[in-house]
C-alpha cells in the first residue's frame, strides 16, 4: 500500500513544492489521517458486511446498474490519469539524465525528438505489461515491497549525502531542515489562498477517502486481510508510516534548496527537475545518480504495475462481466484487455506531456478533484440518505458535476479571486448528492443482496 501510494509524484514533486509552499502539505497529511479513520470506521465495515469482491458492487446493491457502471468508470478514468501522470515523471527524468546529453553530444539538434520519449514510454510500459502479465498479482506484492524499499532508501541517501556536503552530522538534519526557512507548515491568515488549513485538511481528507477508500486496487489490499480487525491493523500502520514518509519527503526538499543555494546551483523553472538536476549533476557524488535513478524507476513501477493491474481487473469485471463467460473466452479477453490499457496509458501519457505547464503534484490533484468527486458524492448520499434516485439519470448527474465545478471556480477565481484549491474535490461531491437528491427516487434504499463471493 505504501509503494502504490507513494510515486514518482511523491519522490519529484513534493519536494521540488517545498520553496513555494513550504510544509503547507502537511496540512493535507493531516486530513489523510481524518480520513483514514473514517475508513477503518464506516467503509471498512461495510465492505466487509456485504463480503465485496469490487467495491463498486456496492453501488449496484443501492442504486442499480447504471450506478455501478458510472463509479468503475470514474475509477477507471481516474486511475488513468494519475498512473499516467506517474509514468510520465520517470520519462522526463531519464529523458533529462540519458536523452538529453546523448543528442547534445551527437553534433546534431540538442532537442529531444518525440519518437525518443515515446519511446522510454513504451519501454517502461512494456516491461510492466510482461511482468504482470505472467505473474499477476503474486509478483506485484513482491515487486512492490522491494521497489518501495528501494525508494525509501534512496531517499534516506539522499539526505544523508546532503547533510555531508554540508558539513552536518547526521543527528543535527533537523536543525538543518529547520534553518532553510521552508518549514512552515500552517495557513491562517489568507481565507482566498488555495493552501488554506481548513481548504488543505478538507481536500486532504477526502481525497484520502477518494483515493484509497473508494479505490479498488487500495481496498483490495484491504480486503485481503484474514478479518476486519486485521484489515483496521493494516490501514492504522499505513496511516502512521506515510505521515512520516511524507515528513521525510519535504524535509529532503528544504535540503535539496539549501545545496543549490549554497552550490550556486541555479533553480529549474519547473521545480519538479530540481531533484534529478542534483542529484544527476555530481554535486553530491556521482553514486547519488545511481540511486536517485534507482529510487525513481521503484517509486514509479510500484505504483504503476497494481494500477495497470486493477485498470484490467476493474474493466473485466465491473463493466465487461468476464467472471460470466466461460474460463477459455474470460481467459483471452483479460489479455486483450491488458494490452489494452498499457496502450491506453501510453497514449494518456504522451497528451499530457504535449499539455503539461504545471507541476505534476498539483495536476494529479487537480485531475482527482474532479474525476473523484462523483464517487465521493455516490458513496455518501448511499450512506446518509435511504432515497433510491432514478438509476438512468445518475450518469448523467455524475457527468455534469465535474462540469458545475469547474465553472464554480473558475467563476469564483474570476470574480473574487477566491479558489477551493484542493477541497475542489469535496466540493464536487456535495454537486453530486445534490444532484442525485434532486433525481425523482423512491424513499426506502434497497435491501443489500448477499453477495455470493468471498472478500478475498
Amino acid at each position: 500500500m505504501v509503494g502504490a501510494s507513494l510515486s514518482g509524484v511523491t519522490f519529484i514533486s513534493i519536494p521540488g513544492w517545498v520553496e513555494s509552499q513550504s510544509f503547507t502539505y502537511l496540512q493535507m497529511v493531516f486530513g489523510y489521517m481524518a480520513g483514514y479513520v473514517f475508513i477503518m470506521v464506516v467503509l471498512l465495515p461495510l465492505y466487509y458486511k456485504l463480503g465485496l469482491t469490487s467495491i463498486y458492487t456496492y453501488l449496484d446493491k443501492r442504486f442499480g446498474n447504471s450506478a455501478y457502471k458510472t463509479g468503475a468508470s470514474f475509477f477507471m478514468l481516474s486511475r488513468i490519469i494519475g498512473a499516467s501522470f506517474r509514468l510520465f515523471l520517470v520519462a522526463i527524468v531519464v529523458e533529462l539524465a540519458i536523452l538529453e546529453p546523448f543528442f547534445a553530444n551527437s553534433g546534431a539538434d540538442s532537442t529531444v525528438p518525440h519518437w525518443a520519449f515515446a519511446g522510454i514510454v513504451f519501454t517502461v510500459l512494456l516491461v510492466i505489461y510482461l511482468y504482470t502479465r505472467s505473474g499477476g498479482m503474486a509478483t506485484v506484492i513482491w515487486t512492490d515491497t522491494v521497489q518501495t524499499a528501494c525508494m525509501i532508501g534512496a531517499v534516506i541517501l539522499t539526505v544523508l549525502a546532503i547533510s555531508d556536503a554540508q558539513g552536518v552530522e547526521w543527528t543535527a538534519i533537523p536543525d538543518l531542515v529547520k534553518s532553510s526557512g521552508m518549514t512552515k507548515i500552517f495557513v491562517f491568515d489568507d481565507w482566498k489562498a488555495g493552501n488554506h488549513f481548513v481548504k488543505h485538511f478538507l481536500a486532504g481528507a477526502f481525497v484520502c477517502i477518494a483515493m484509497t477508500g473508494l479505490d479498488q486496487d487500495m481496498m483490495q489490499k484491504n480486503l485481503s486481510c484474514k478479518d476486519l480487525k486485521s484489515a483496521r491493523l493494516n490501514m492504522g500502520s499505513f496511516a502512521i508510516v506515510l505521515l512520516l514518509a511524507n515528513v521525510l519527503f519535504l524535509s529532503l526538499g528544504a535540503l535539496l534548496y539549501l545545496h543549490a543555494a549554497s552550490e550556486g546551483i541555479s533553480i529549474p523553472e519547473s521545480t519538479d527537475k530540481l531533484f534529478p538536476i542534483l542529484a544527476l549533476g555530481g554535486s553530491l557524488g556521482t553514486w547519488i545518480g545511481g540511486v536517485f535513478l534507482v529510487g525513481l524507476l521503484a517509486s514509479a513501477f510500484s505504483s504503476a504495475d497494481s494500477a495497470l493491474t486493477a485498470l484490467t481487473t476493474s474493466a473485466c469485471v465491473d463493466l465487461i462481466g468476464t467472471e460470466k463467460m466461460e474460463e477459455k473466452k474470460a481467459e483471452h479477453t483479460r489479455k486483450l484487455v491488458h494490452i489494452g490499457m498499457a496502450f491506453v496509458l501510453f497514449i494518456a501519457i504522451m497528451a499530457f506531456r504535449a499539455v503539461n505547464d504545471t507541476s505534476v503534484v498539483a495536476a494529479l490533484f487537480t485531475a482527482a478533484n474532479y474525476t473523484y468527486g462523483p464517487l465521493v458524492g455516490l458513496f455518501f448520499f448511499g450512506l446518509m440518505s435511504k432515497r433510491i434516485p432514478l438509476d438512468k439519470f445518475i450518469p448523467l448527474v455524475a457527468i455534469s458535476a465535474p462540469i458545475l465545478c469547474y465553472m464554480l471556480e473558475y467563476f469564483l477565481k474570476a470574480k473574487w479571486g477566491f479558489s477551493f484549491g484542493f477541497a475542489l474535490l469535496p466540493v464536487n461531491g456535495l454537486i453530486t448528492g445534490i444532484g442525485l437528491y434532486l433525481l425523482p427516487s423512491t424513499t426506502m434504499a434497497l435491501s443489500p443482496k448477499k453477495s455470493q463471493h468471498s472478500h478475498f
